[in-house]
């Protein structure tokens, strides 16, 4: 299965709090942490929200 390596890149401060919201559910609390994910519908739908915020990596596992 494939999986996504997020690292936030951007601090969320000053942006609607639903986005800041929506990086805390991926798991990103400081800024370059990465997190790896499964590369599924929800976790893509999250990433969309906050693509300004993140850069994202397809790795092979």
């Amino acid at each position: 299965m494939k999986k996504l390596r997020i690292t936030l890149i951007k601090s969320p401060i000053g942006y609607k709090y639903d986005q800041k919201d929506t990086v805390k559910r991926l798991g990103l609390k400081k800024l370059n942490a990465s997190v790896v994910k499964d590369d599924v519908p929800q976790i893509r739908g999250m990433i969309r929200k906050v693509q300004h915020l993140v850069k994202v990596e397809e790795i092979e596992e």
